[in-house]
């Protein structure tokens, strides 16, 4: 049994640090199990310390200290200690300059944390504490300094260094050995440090920015993949233009690169001027990459580079102010994606991730609010609450302000904490100034955890043509916060007269129509709205474009929501409309598994489906969103309890067949109809008629009567591109069938030589429906394609497994869990930060029916009483119980 258990940091515990560093000068020698690095460290008093007389408390770890001096005199061993997390000086100078000479071990580093050697390659990541384990540092964001790095290497193993900023000197040494140093003049923490070494090719270009300077863009790869960079290096100049144009935003430094690796915890780094990237969000070609693949690259070199200012000019005070800079960016790069491809699938698919990812973790034992109250394990924070609900925080006060008044707050933030390391107030200060913004109540979004749910009744009074709608607003306990105020929940909300067209919109007390869509602020627990001259009984289009993020419940019957699939003119809603329709639909067919009843066949979506079809005005890609069903888990959230994933599994498969069979003739026409012949093109509009293909040939597959076998294996046969091929192994993955095996054989047989396209073959036989799956995982995990010391394999195969086959997972003997509990303790060594990530398969057990609970639980003590876990996954074991 653990006997410890980790203390828990606590935002309101913060103090000014007791010293500042100005400057940091660093030489780091390179070696696999010794790097050297001798640090100078130029420092000072903080005049804001609330402890002036304090000892200097430096972090580290996994470190070997072999020297210290302050001004150039060397420390006695009683003038310090050291152990295995701190250097503590006893007695500082109030200004000086500190040295210290250690060695720490890349090549031993399995959590890829700080310095680590993979492949060959030396990388950094220092988000969120990794820094500390590359030399002895005030590692916390609140602490600036100028970084001048100077690297040394074997030259031929290692010929290219990197390092933040610009590069100042370069040259031979004796011994076969080269050195570059590089000058970052902007101040930063230490998390947002970079080193990179090794025998990489890159590509280049050039970008001039608004006010005529030339920035050299370089993207580094390992050899032989140069030819797979255009794409985000084309992304990477539409991002940083539009940045310019949408926020004024200019690069600062002469130089701006990427390197792509293979090993890397998370999609990507925003290191100052040396983004570190997972190279599966650089690198594409279309006979390796899918359009989901290209539209993630452009997505995340965005959301890096937008960084820039939203994170590394500007800096968060501490990490329970990460929203700070991850919700802002991530606003930042939503925006951007939809301006570069279609604005309402980009709002659809964010609100999917939102509700499949956010919603559960706000309803479960994890819940927290956007800035967090306390933690055990910062990386543990690294979630769906911070990064997706975050951004909806900034969508809310854009919604709320429009874009020039958001513009004209933004503006100010970025005048007011140019060089500073800010706070969630210091933003919302800024954007109140800015856009003449009342934001006081809107503040409780940061501070209180939970969705709230909106309970919306609408009533029509044809005697004097007006139609009120009353809203309450109710949010259900969450832990540590058992009551909630009154949110000011933005809510769009639109009137959609008999005819399906929008009416102009008058509310009470207003001379004249105001459009025909209106923002309301719903601000009180109970609040009635009241719309004049409403000549006709309408259908009220609520929340339109999803304006907050809660939960919606209204007095519309199942024939309101076929009207507004039909007719509504917000795409978001439109959609929404079909989602709302099916899923109730699901809901009682799954009913109907449980008990025997009698099944509905879905002919109204069937209907929606032929007639979006028949449309040749829809954009496709809306098109394929309209038609897909909600999956399998999304059901299980909306049910809630007691969930039956057996017959959640059996309602959908007879809902897609009965929708197949009622649209069998406009599937077919539509799925001839959107072959594109010419040559591959990852833009929207081909993207968009690969997509609504592809959504034909799923249904197509399991029509009844039809011979979907044999179409789903000419579509992976003939396939010109990773997108086509992947749809068409995707459907026979979940057919028992010759075809099946032959098809996985011949993909394995072309891609096997290729890592990131071996990582779609495991996720593919990992989401497998098939009742072998957890033997074909099991046989996988000894496969050479994959291994545990890298996190996109084990991302692909377990992670793949636990959290998008639902089905397995679930599997009634409980082998899935024991499976993946398995997995969770034996990565815990190597790589914490993996293996709790992977840990959060399990937070949505108490939804589970009693047999499945038992058995989730069971394997969560089971982790949570292993002696030696890291405090990663002790955290999310111990807090998913509670």
């Amino acid at each position: 049994m653990r006997t410890e258990e980790p203390r828990a940091v606590r935002l309101q515990d913060y103090a000014p640090p007791a010293f500042l560093i100005d400057e940091v000068t660093l030489e780091v020698e390179l070696d696999p199990a010794a790097t050297r690095v001798h640090a100078r460290l130029k420092m000072r008093r903080n005049p804001d310390s609330k402890t002036p007389k304090a000892p200097l408390v430096l972090d580290g770890q996994k470190l070997v200290l072999h020297e210290v001096r302050i001004d150039g005199e060397t420390l006695s061993a009683n003038a310090y200690q050291a152990d295995g997390e701190h250097l503590t000086i006893h007695e500082a100078p109030d200004a000086f300059t500190l040295e210290t000479v250690t060695t720490c071990g890349p090549e031993a580093n399995t959590a890829l944390t700080g310095l680590y050697l993979s492949n060959g390659i030396y990388c950094t990541q220092c988000e969120a504490q990794g820094f500390r384990r590359i030399t002895y540092y005030l590692d916390r964001p609140d602490v600036m300094a100028v970084f001048r790095t100077r690297i040394v290497a074997d030259e031929k193993a290692l010929p290219v260094l990197l390092s933040n900023g610009n590069l100042v000197k370069s040259g031979r040494l004796k011994g076969g050995k080269h050195f570059a140093e590089w000058h970052d003049p902007f101040p930063k923490p230490a998390y947002l440090f970079a080193l990179v070494a090794g025998d990489l090719g890159h590509v280049e270009d050039k970008f001039v920015t608004a006010s005529g300077r030339e920035v050299t863009l370089r993207i580094f790869v390992e050899r032989g993949n140069e030819d797979r960079c255009a794409y985000a290096m084309e992304a990477l100049k539409r991002a940083m233009r539009w940045d310019e144009e949408v926020f004024g935003r200019e690069y600062d430094l002469d130089i701006f690169m990427i390197v792509a690796v293979s090993a890397f915890n998370m999609g990507a780094m925003e290191n100052k001027g040396l983004n570190i990237f997972n190279d599966k969000y650089v690198l594409a070609r279309p006979d390796t990459a899918t359009d989901a693949d290209y539209a993630a690259i452009e997505a995340i070199i965005a959301h890096e580079y937008f960084h820039n200012w939203t994170g590394n000019r500007i800096t968060c005070r501490d990490w329970f102010q990460l929203c700070l800079k991850e919700g802002l960016t991530v606003f930042r790069d939503q925006e951007f994606t939809s301006d570069m491809r279609s604005r309402p699938v980009k709002r659809i698919a964010d609100v999917r991730l939102l509700r499949s990812h956010q919603f559960p973790e706000d309803q479960g034992p994890l819940a927290h609010p956007v800035r967090p109250e306390s933690y055990i394990e910062i990386n543990n924070f690294y979630t769906a609450t911070v990064y997706e609900k975050g951004a909806e925080l900034c969508r809310m006060i854009h919604t709320l302000a429009g874009p020039k008044r958001f513009r004209k707050g933004m503006d100010v933030y970025f005048e007011r904490h140019d060089g500073h390391a800010a706070t969630v107030e210091d933003f919302l200060d800024a954007i109140s100034d800015g856009a003449g913004l009342d934001l006081a109540q809107f503040r409780r979004w940061y501070s209180q955890s939970g969705t709230p749910e909106v309970l919306v009744t609408g009533r029509y009074d044809a005697a004097r043509e007006t139609y009120t709608l009353k809203m309450t607003q109710v949010c259900a306990a969450t832990p540590g916060q058992a009551i909630k105020d009154a949110y000011h929940i933005p809510i769009a909300v639109g009137l959609v007269g008999p005819d399906g067209k929008d009416m102009p919109l008058q509310l009470e007390g207003e001379e004249k129509p105001g459009g025909r869509t209106r923002v309301l602020s719903l601000t009180e627990r109970t609040q009635s709205f009241r719309f004049r001259n409403v000549t006709e009984k309408p259908v009220p289009s609520l929340l339109r474009g999803f304006t907050a993020p809660v939960t919606l419940t209204a007095n519309l019957k199942e024939r309101d929501w076929v009207f507004l699939m039909a007719h509504d003119s917000d795409p978001f809603n439109r959609w929404e409309a079909a989602q709302r329709y099916s899923s109730g639909l699901l809901i009682s067919m799954v009913e109907a598994v449980r008990t025997g009843g009698r099944r509905r066949r879905g002919v109204a979506f069937a209907e929606m489906v032929s007639n979006v079809l028949a449309d040749k005005k829809i954009d496709p890609d809306f098109a394929a969103q309209m038609i897909t069903l909600p999956g399998e888990q999304t059901i299980a959230q909306l049910i809630g309890k007691d969930v039956d994933v057996d017959a959640i599994h059996e309602a959908r498969e007879a809902l897609r067949a009965s929708v197949a069979e009622e649209a069998r003739d406009a599937l077919t026409r539509a799925y001839e109809r959107l072959r594109i012949d010419g040559p591959y093109s990852p833009e929207a509009a081909h993207a968009g008629r690969r997509a609504l293909r592809n959504a034909c040939l799923s249904y197509l597959a399991v029509a009844p009567g039809g011979d979907g076998v044999t179409l789903a294996a000419r579509h992976f046969s003939e396939a010109g591109n990773m997108t086509n091929q992947i749809a068409g192994l995707t459907v026979l993955a979940s057919i028992d069938c010759r075809e099946r095996v032959e098809a996985l054989d011949r993909f394995y047989g072309q891609w096997k030589g290729d890592h990131l396209v071996m990582d779609k073959w495991l996720a593919i036989q990992a989401m497998s429906s098939l009742p072998g799956t957890l033997g074909e995982v099991q046989r996988l995990l000894e496969h050479p394609a994959f291994t545990i010391r890298n996190p996109n394999k084990v991302r692909a195969l377990i992670g793949n497994f636990a959290t998008a086959n639902q089905l397995r997972f679930h599997a009634a003997d409980g082998a899935g869990y024991a499976l993946v509990a398995d997995k969770v303790l034996e990565l815990d060594p190597l790589n914490p930060q993996v293996a709790a990530r992977l840990l959060g398969a399990f937070k949505s057990w108490r939804q589970l029916e009693a047999g499945r609970r038992k058995l989730m639980s069971r394997q969560l003590q089971r982790i949570a009483g292993t002696e030696g876990i890291s405090r990663d996954v002790f955290e999310i074991a111990t807090k998913t119980l509670a």
